[in-house]
């Protein structure tokens, strides 16, 4: 705030008034609680405190309804309905506080009561479809939306947690999405609660109707609309819809997508948004579409800002006539009302307030006055905010006054001086200088500065920085303000002559004082005197002369002081110096007093106002009440020269007021201010007349006076309604006040206001005036008593009183909650009434009390005045109703027993009663437990026995009675655990990380049912161990059991127990048996590992042990691994030394040769890990002699020496010494750059000696060998370079010199041989010839490598080398091979291809997870031919490929293979019981039957439904214990589907079962429903597209099958052979010496085959080997061979990766042939896997085992992602004679038989794969062409071991493609299932189904071995020829790389036998 003459001062002090808290503006309570509220406002000092009705008026106090404390709180007491008054419980209140600093009002503060009163929240049912989204709605009755609110959500009395599917919006709706069937089967409720009361309601049950998805367009369930939030706050704008397909949606707001904030979220329930802004305000739009349509919703939402009141400034002190400015400034959302207070009054605009802005935000009072002081307060009002803040002014006489000022100096010229003053005013004044009465001009000279202090002083300086004579004088300061103005003066002298400035006539006013200033400047001077008329002054009593000089008049006359007035300065003795001044006196007007006679109305006036003095020319005007008076409306004024008279023809009362008579002339303006009264006796304007009041509202008893003075009125009361005796003042309170316009108001009325009421006025003019009235009050009909809450008994009479009173008549009517009650419509309510004095009695009866009775029940109350209603809430009590007891869990000796009090009887339940007996007993014999508490819901039943039944059931109690007994459950007790420990418990360590564990069952009479399974417990007990169990756990499979713990640590000690369970649980643990596990590798190498090189041979290793822990067995010593590095890159031979010491001495090394060297730790187990790459270099030594010397004649006096550098330099080569032995030559010597030298200046026909020596640091070496050389006149051509092999990586430039001599220059030629004849080289960009002779070859290739010939001629002869170049390339591919795997690693096994002219340096392994592209690397020494991939995932595909790398670089990738470690997907095993326990409402489930198949199972999903719903529930554990299905209906079939998931898949199981009966009973089996139209429709709909499908798969196969056929016939014969062998002992293609295989690929090769190559003609009894022919181009196509006994069961890769890579692969074997060769040998015997013996005593043990697959590719990169397997696979016969030289690599298999067993050749949309049969004609009709895709199995027989004609002869069954079967025993009585019986002459196929026929082997054909006694000679007869079989057979889990050692060595330990191996070519 500021003044115009920012003058105004504003004080920081705290204010004297203040808010305590001013944010209240609502306050709503509960009627029956009551409310207290503080005053928002207050003040110091101590203000007073008022409240007031938003009307303005006061408040009073009614009796125990409403009361305003001492310290200014209001009080609304609890109340009844009946005293609801709405003024005073639904009202606006505010509250004042005023003190001396002036008074201000809080906002408007809503009092609102709210009633206890009965409501009821619904749920309305709702319809969604599968998949889409359900919305419920709590539906709260309008009268209590505003304090009921929801809190939860139940569904089936379940409270809803808000996550998964279901969420609950911010106003209480309840959202499910992605409705399921099952949804439909729960009920959904909402429980509120109200905000002031507490009470809670729960809604009725609604449900949901969940349909199929059916298209439809989107239909809108929840959606918002405009609506107005503050900042700061989250709002939530629901949307969703229904639809199918589901809707999008998409949001836009104002038209445009959403911006990009984190504060906004899209959620199922419509968007969030977070801490609103302003910003966020706009229009919203929801649009949702799908396919069929869309929809949308559009809103408008508003973010409004908190509103927030600043007023500035908030304390001003300021004079009386200043200017003050309040601004108002607010900051929040706009659209607000600006409303000004003074004092708690509306302020209103007149001449000196205005208010100002667009928003009246500014407050102006110009020419305040002291009543404008007080506390202004700012008001701002958009809808239901307010904010406010205020300010106090004070107004105050601010004429200025001076506090401070200067005194009279005198100063020196030139000497600086400076003059304060300092004034005080309000508002704060304003200071002028003058000097001399001039004013002082602002230049450099003189300079002022004014400042105001925090006080309000106003302080201002006066700086003459140089003064000079003139700047002497009268300095004077005024001090100025809109109120006056004050001024001080005093004389300032400058040195120098004195003179006297010119000075100006005066003009003065007489009367006045006046100031005659004597301008003097200089000094010094003597005197100053004054004269007038030559007399000396002063000379009377008004004249004063200052010592200054200055003349003071006072009382100016115009006479005597009016003249000349001259001023006389003595400046010396003699000398003196004057200036004279006129003065001239003017004469003010003065008005003679007048007076106002009293008046009377129509009375005659005339005043007259004369001036009686003053100078002409005078004006004179009139005024009344500070308005100019103008004639008319009977007033005339009449003016004269010096006189004016104002005359009223007839005096009223609009001429009462204040008049001013104004003189002015050119002296002054005068004026004189009478008032004039007209006097007027009071009379009724309104006389009061008898009337009516109602009790408890507002009555006003109306009287309404005037007269003049105002009358003052005054009302007296008589009691009792009989003639008055005697009138009493009547005290005014807040209850009783007096209107302005004198009528009498009673804002509440009471009984005790009946009576007279007198209306008395008077004013002191003539007599009073009275009337009187009389005031009846009437009472509206109230309810005066009822109960609020009674209780009664169910099934007793029941009264219910109501008293009500008031004006009569009255009637009572009775309701039920929102229903009248009528006695003649239920005739088991009754109501009477009767009088009882000035009240009414209604009674109501209940005959008798029911359950349905425990509502609300009301008595309303109703007469002419008014209605009023008393509300009884009834409970009716009874016994409670039995409890709903269930069956938590079952044990062998207990059960758990939990229950659900439904009904208490609205009555506390006291206590529970269970009762329990044997099935077969009567209730007589039951046991009990009584008196259960109330608080429990749970109980033990413990010393049950074992596998009983019983019968059990409860009752509750309360203060009523017992209830009915429960409904009966029956239960079974279970078995019990084992109370004894496994028998014979023994360890067998197998390897370093595997104990082989075998035990005997418990004692039978200590299992205590059946044993399911065992856990064996193991722990490490070495030091440092924890001590603690690990367990693993295996079913029973018997009385003996054997378990093999592996992943141990090696060479470590364990201990281990076993325990056996059943049903029921753990039994005890066997006593620990300790075993440690075998030896193994040290698993890291030694530490610290150093060398030094001693001498050029000799260095030095040394190192420490590994560490203790990593020895893995007990160390036998170590091994120092060492080889060479030559200087092109290649290794030398790799050398080892075996040492038990940590020190080796290496000897006979190579001289100045880098090593690398390894060293690692050994136990008996083997060798460990290598320490890494350690360099070396030998010491220098003298060089050996040079590789080559040549010399040759270039003149008759010269010969050219050449040589090659030495073959071991043993060090840097520093000079060649050439040593020539004729007398006169010596020695020579040349760089070590320059491998020739020319000798000139020999003698012709000499002979000369020659030699050469190289020369390292350590001295000369050995001399070359000596040639003999004569000069010679003749120079043939001679070649001086050597010639020999050269070796260089690929890609690389080569230099092949050829430098020649020769007489003339010879000239020079280069071929390369090829085969039989020699190439020229011809010269290209790739080759080239230099002048020298050397041929340059450049980015050299492998195909550049061969025999370089270089040819020098000259005319007298020629010379030739011969260089062979070596191109070094990188490796080819290794061939990879899986050779074992366990459940968490694969081993690797490979060889490696050609190594590319250059050593290995190592591998490279890459494997990833099967589908997946992320590879990972494994870099592996050189070394190794194996490797083991660890820590891998249970029974999971892994694909593998391996590449080599030398100097040059990496080699071709191997083809990819792909290998599973062990173990399947869970599966359930049939002969475990799923259902431990069912009851009617619980099922408990037993899910020890999943079986891990190897692999931890990670989780097991249940989902149930009763039979013929849709919707299932779902139940996920991580367990495979016992879980329980709860809340099941009773007597119902179910549906239960289980699926258990494990890391290599997931198995599933489905089942049924049903819940007993309320009685226990079970209930029948389900029939088939007649005539369920909906579901014939349903599985109609289902059908049809499976049957189209199945057609369409059907006609594909039928046109497939047909193109076959006709390829077929081309691969008749191929396919004979198998065949004819058996029948005719010969070849299909006859009996010719010389047989032309033809190919059935494209290539035209034909190869002979002649009898010379078979050892033996053909015997049917002898043993068939395959023989290989491979066409040449294709012969290093070579691939890889794989074990394929684990071959994923139903692959089909073909389709999985690539349609195309199986086919191309074939075509490049399409020219190889395998025909069967056939020798007498011992009879064929197949082996079954891993070499174990086939036949024993007791029959054949068919074994399930593990397979691989691998990619055959036709080249690396195509290829490399083509899989294959045994149902699916790309292969031809040219893999079995790959195969074959492969599996003749192994040691073991050097002398090995092998035999092709069986061939399937497969269509992947086939159902069956064939092989050969006995049919000549159509025996190979339903096999495809060798194209293709198909596979072949061989066997290997090994040599014959030991006895082994004790053997059995054994076929090997062929893989069918069944489901996997653990064990095949066979009968050796009995044929083997799948094979004919033995013949001697012919064989016979046998047809598998499903896929797969065993080929005829030589066990059908030969003769029987030794007959073992059981065994007869002819089959049973009742065994037939095709005999199915469900058991596969296949390969070892060892590869040929593992079949070495421990193949035989197991085949002799099991003892005689036939014993084969088994391989499966992919």
């Amino acid at each position: 705030m500021h003044s115009a003459s920012s003058a105004a001062h504003t004080e920081d002090a705290g204010t004297s008034l203040y808010f305590v808290n001013d944010s209240i503006q609502q306050v709503t309570f509960s009627s029956t609680v009551g409310v207290v509220i503080p005053c928002p406002a207050a003040g110091s000092p101590s203000a007073v405190l008022r409240w007031y009705l938003a009307t303005g008026d006061d408040i009073y106090d009614v009796p125990h309804i409403r009361h305003v404390h001492a310290n200014g709180t209001l009080q609304l007491y609890p109340f009844s309905p009946s005293a609801f008054n709405s003024f005073i419980h639904d009202n606006d209140y505010f509250c004042t506080a005023e003190n001396s600093a002036g008074k201000i009002r809080s906002p408007n503060i809503r009092v609102k009561a709210v009633f206890r009163e009965p409501y009821t929240v619904r749920v309305e049912d709702q319809r969604s479809m599968r998949g889409n989204v359900a919305v419920f709605k709590c539906l709260i009755p309008s009268s209590v939306q505003e304090y009921v609110s929801v809190v939860s959500w139940e569904k089936d009395t379940v409270s809803i947690i808000p996550e998964n599917r279901f969420f609950i919006t911010s106003y209480g709706g309840l959202y499910i999405s992605d409705v399921q069937k099952e949804d439909a089967l729960s009920t959904y409720r909402c429980i509120t609660k109200h905000k002031y009361s507490g009470e809670t309601r729960q809604s009725n049950g609604a449900r949901l109707s969940v349909s199929d998805p059916a298209e439809s367009i989107p239909t809108m369930l929840d959606s918002f609309q405009s609506r107005e939030v503050r900042a700061g706050r989250l709002v939530e704008l629901p949307c969703i819809a229904s639809g199918y397909p589901n809707p999008a949606i998409r949001w836009l707001k104002d038209g445009r997508p959403l911006p990009a904030d984190g504060r906004w979220a899209k959620r199922i329930t419509g968007l969030s948004i977070a801490d609103l802004r302003v910003e966020d305000s706009g229009t919203y739009i929801c649009e949702v579409t799908n396919t069929f349509g869309s929809a949308e919703v559009t809103g408008t939402l508003t973010v409004i800002d908190p509103l927030r009141v600043t007023l500035t400034p908030k304390k001003l002190k300021t004079g009386i006539g200043s200017t003050v400015i309040l601004s108002c400034a607010l900051s929040g959302s706009p659209e607000y009302v600006i409303r000004w207070y003074r004092n708690t009054d509306l302020v209103v605009v007149d001449d000196f307030i205005s208010i100002r802005g667009i928003s009246n935000e500014t407050l102006l009072i110009t020419a305040a006055q002291k009543s404008h002081s007080g506390a202004y307060q700012c008001f701002a009002t958009r809808k239901s905010q307010t904010a406010q803040d205020f300010s106090i002014i004070t107004l105050e006489d601010g004429t200025p006054r001076i506090v401070s000022s200067f005194s009279e100096k005198v100063v020196n010229p030139g000497e600086q001086f400076s003059l304060m003053c300092a004034a005080k005013g309000a508002p704060p004044p304003t200071v002028t200088w003058a000097l001399d009465d001039e004013p002082i001009p602002r230049d450099n000279g003189h300079r002022t500065n004014q400042y105001t202090m925090s006080d309000g002083t106003t302080v201002s300086h006066m700086n003459v920085t140089s003064p000079q004579i003139k700047d002497g004088g009268v300095y004077r300061c005024t001090a100025r303000n809109s109120v006056g103005s004050a001024e001080y003066q005093a004389r300032i002298n400058v040195r120098g002559p004195p003179s006297i400035r010119a000075m100006k006539n005066i003009t003065a006013v007489a009367g006045r004082d006046t100031f005659i200033n004597c301008r003097v400047i200089g000094y010094p001077y003597y005197s100053i005197k004054w004269y007038k008329d030559s007399l000396l002054l002063p000379d009377n009593h008004r004249q004063v002369v200052f010592e200054n000089g200055t003349l003071k008049l006072m009382d100016v006359q115009k006479g005597m002081d009016e003249g000349e007035y001259l001023c006389s300065v003595l400046i010396q003795p003699q000398l003196s110096i004057s200036q004279s001044v006129h003065v001239t006196v003017k004469v003010p007007p003065l008005i003679q007093p007048f007076e106002f006679p009293p008046a009377s109305i129509g009375q005659l006036l005339y005043i007259p106002c004369v001036v009686s003095s003053g100078d002409m020319p005078i004006h004179i005007t009139w005024r009344k009440d500070g308005h100019v008076i103008l004639s008319g409306s009977g007033v005339t004024i009449e003016s004269k020269e010096f006189m004016s008279s104002l005359q009223i023809s007839s005096v009223s009362l609009k001429h009462n007021g204040n008049y001013t008579c104004i003189a002015s002339n050119a002296a002054a303006t005068v004026s004189r201010e009478r008032q004039l009264i007209v006097r007027v006796p009071p009379r009724f304007v309104v006389q009061p007349n008898n009337q009516d009041g109602i009790y408890g509202k507002a009555g006003v008893l109306n009287c309404s006076v005037d007269g003049y003075p105002p009358p003052k009125v005054m009302w007296k009361h008589a009691k009792g309604s009989g003639n008055p005796q005697q009138y009493h003042p009547i005290p005014l309170t807040g209850r009783i006040q007096i209107l302005p316009n004198s009528s009498l108001l009673i804002r509440h009325v009471l009984e005790e206001d009946i009576g007279y009421y007198l209306c008395q006025a008077s004013n002191g003019v003539g007599t009073d005036i009275s009337k009187s009235m009389f005031l009846t009050v009437k009472i509206p009909a109230m309810i005066t008593s009822h109960p609020n809450t009674t209780i009664a008994i169910k099934g007793q009479s029941k009264e219910l009183n109501c008293t009500a009173r008031g004006e009569r008549p009255i009637i009572i009517r009775w309701e039920k909650g929102d229903t009248v009650i009528d006695p003649d419509r239920n005739m088991r309510y009754a109501i009477t009434t009767k009088d009882n004095g000035d009240e009414v009695i209604s009674t109501l009866k209940l005959k008798p009390a029911d359950r349905g009775d425990s509502v609300f029940f009301s008595c309303h109350a109703i007469n002419s005045y008014g209605e009023d209603r008393g509300l009884i809430q009834l409970t009716v009590q009874e016994p409670p109703d039995p409890p709903e007891l269930e069956i938590r869990e079952v044990k062998a000796r207990s059960m758990n027993l939990r229950w659900t009090q439904r009904f208490d009887g609205n009555s506390i339940i006291t206590g529970f009663d269970i009762e329990y007996k044997n099935k077969s007993d009567s209730w007589d014999f039951k046991q009990s437990t009584r008196n259960i508490s109330p608080t429990i819901n749970q109980a033990n039943i413990v010393d049950l026995h074992p596998a009983s039944v019983y019968s059990i059931r409860m009752y509750s109690f309360n203060k009523i009675g017992r209830s009915e007994p429960s409904k009966e459950l029956t239960i079974s007790t279970e078995e019990a655990a084992p109370d004894g420990p496994p028998m014979d418990v023994t360890l067998q360590p197998m390897t370093s990380q595997s104990i082989q564990v075998t035990w005997k069952a418990p004692k039978k009479e200590l299992q205590n049912g059946v044993i399911r399974g065992y856990q064996i417990g193991y722990r490490e007990n070495s030091p440092g161990s924890n001590g603690q169990y690990s367990i693993v756990e295996m079913k029973a499979t018997g009385d003996s059991e054997v378990y093999t713990l592996d992943n141990l640590k090696k060479f470590a000690q364990y201990g281990v127990v076993v325990q056996a369970f059943n049903r029921a649980g753990t039994g005890p643990s066997s006593s620990e048996i300790n075993a440690t596990t075998l030896e193994d590798v040290p698993s890291q190498p030694p530490e610290n590992v150093r060398a030094i090189s001693i001498t050029s041979d000799v260095a030095v290793i040394s190192w420490s042990e590994p560490p203790r822990s990593t020895l893995n067995g007990v160390l036998k010593g170590y091994r120092v691994i060492f080889w060479s590095l030559y200087m092109d890159g290649e290794w030398g031979e790799m050398q080892n030394i075996t040492t038990t010491r940590e020190r080796v001495e290496l000897r006979g090394m190579e001289k100045f040769t880098n090593y690398s060297v390894q060293v690692l730790a050994y136990t008996q187990a083997g060798d460990g890990v290598r320490s890494s790459v350690l360099y070396i270099q030998t010491k220098e030594d003298i060089p050996g002699p040079p590789a080559g010397i040549k010399a040759v004649p270039s003149s008759a006096s010269s010969v050219v020496v050449s040589w090659l550098p030495p073959a071991k330099p043993n060090g840097i080569i520093r000079k060649y010494t050439i040593f020539c032995s004729s007398p006169g030559s010596g020695e020579y010597e040349t760089s070590p750059d320059q491998l020739f030298y020319r000798i000139a200046h020999l003698n012709r026909g000499q002979q000369y000696m020659l030699w050469v020596a190289a020369v390292t640091s350590a001295g000369r070496g050995n001399i070359s060998e000596k040639v003999t050389i004569e000069p010679a006149g003749k120079a043939p051509a001679k070649i001086i370079s050597f010639g020999g092999t050269v070796t260089t990586p690929w890609m690389k430039d080569v230099r092949l010199p050829c430098n020649s001599v020769g007489e003339p220059v010879p000239a020079i030629k280069w071929t390369k041989d090829s085969e039989d004849s020699a190439i020229p080289v011809t010269v290209d960009g790739h080759r080239l010839i230099q002048a020298n002779g050397t041929l340059v070859l450049r980015s050299v290739k492998a195909e550049d490598s061969g025999y370089y010939t270089c040819t020098a001629t000259n005319t007298w002869g020629f010379d030739t080398i011969i260089i062979n170049l070596l191109v070094q390339v990188p490796p080819d591919q290794p061939r990879l091979t899986v050779s074992k795997t366990s459940a968490s690693s694969i081993t690797l096994a490979w060889i490696p291809g050609d190594n590319g002219g250059s050593s290995i340096r190592g591998f490279v392994l890459q494997y990833s997870v099967d589908n997946s592209e992320e590879w990972k690397d494994v870099f592996i020494s050189s070394s190794e031919r194996s490797f083991k991939l660890e820590s891998l995932k249970c029974g999971t595909w892994y694909k593998v490929k391996l590449a080599a790398k030398n100097s040059v670089g990496a080699g071709r990738i191997s083809e990819i293979i792909e290998a599973k470690t062990h173990g399947r997907e869970p599966s359930f095993s049939k002969d475990q019981h799923l259902f431990t326990h069912i009851n009617s409402t619980h099922a408990r489930l037993n899910l020890q039957g999943w079986s891990s198949g190897g692999c931890p199972i990670t989780a097991i999903v249940l989902e149930y439904r009763p039979k013929g719903n849709w919707g299932w529930q779902s139940l996920r554990t991580n367990s495979s214990g016992e879980v329980f299905l709860t809340e099941l209906r009773e007597a119902t079939w179910y549906e239960l589907r289980m699926k258990a998931c494990n890391s290599a898949g997931c198995g599933n199981e489905s089942t049924q079962f049903a819940t007993l009966d309320y009685d226990g009973s079970t209930i029948p089996p389900i029939k088939s429903a007649q005539g369920e139209g909906d579901d014939v429709k349903k599985l109609f709909t289902i059908a049809c597209p499976i049957i189209l499908a199945t057609l369409g798969v059907a006609l594909l196969f039928i046109i497939r099958k047909k193109r076959k056929e006709k390829r077929l016939k081309r691969l008749r014969c191929q396919g004979m052979w198998w065949v004819s062998w058996a029948q005719t002992s010969k070849p299909c293609y006859g009996k010719s010496s010389e047989l032309q295989l033809l190919p059935t690929g494209d290539d035209k090769a034909t190869i002979p085959v002649t009898d010379t190559e078979f050892s033996q003609a053909v015997n049917p009894q002898s043993f068939c080997t395959g023989v290989s022919l491979h066409h040449p181009a294709l012969i290093q196509n070579t691939g890889p061979l794989i074990d394929m006994s684990d071959i994923r069961p139903g692959t089909n890769p073909v389709s999985r990766k690539s349609v195309k890579s199986a086919h191309s692969t074939r075509n490049r074997y399409s020219s190889q042939w395998t025909l069967t060769k056939c020798q007498a040998s011992t009879p064929a015997r197949t082996l079954t896997s891993d070499w174990r013996t086939v036949g024993s005593q007791h029959g054949i043990t068919v074994t399930e085992s593990d397979s691989y697959s691998a990619s055959l590719s036709q080249d690396t990169d195509k290829g490399r992602n083509s899989m294959v397997s045994t149902e699916s696979a790309s292969s031809t016969y040219e893999e079995l004679a790959r195969a074959y030289e492969h599996a003749k690599l192994e040691e073991q298999l050097q002398h090995a038989k092998f035999e092709i067993t069986e061939c399937f050749i497969s269509d992947s949309s086939s159902d069956q794969m064939t092989t050969g049969t006995t049919d000549n004609a159509d025996s190979m009709t339903s096999m495809s062409t060798p194209s293709e895709p198909g596979i072949c199995r061989f066997t290997a027989s090994p040599p014959k071991p030991q006895d082994s004609e004790r053997g059995k002869s054994v076929a090997v069954l062929a893989r069918g493609y069944h489901p996997p079967a653990r064990h095949l025993t066979l009968d050796p009585t009995a044929k083997p299932p799948g094979l004919p019986p033995p013949s001697s002459s012919s064989s016979s196929s046998t047809t598998l189904p499903q896929r797969t026929l065993p080929m005829p082997t030589a066990a059908s054909t030969a003769p029987a071995p030794a007959p073992a006694p059981s065994a007869p000679a002819e089959p049973p007869a009742n065994t037939t020829t095709n005999t199915t079989t469900h058991s596969k057979v296949g390969g070892s889990r060892d590869s040929l790389l593992e079949m070495s050692t421990s193949g035989a060595g197991r085949a002799q330990k099991q003892g005689a036998g036939a014993y084969s191996k088994s391989y499966t070519l992919v």
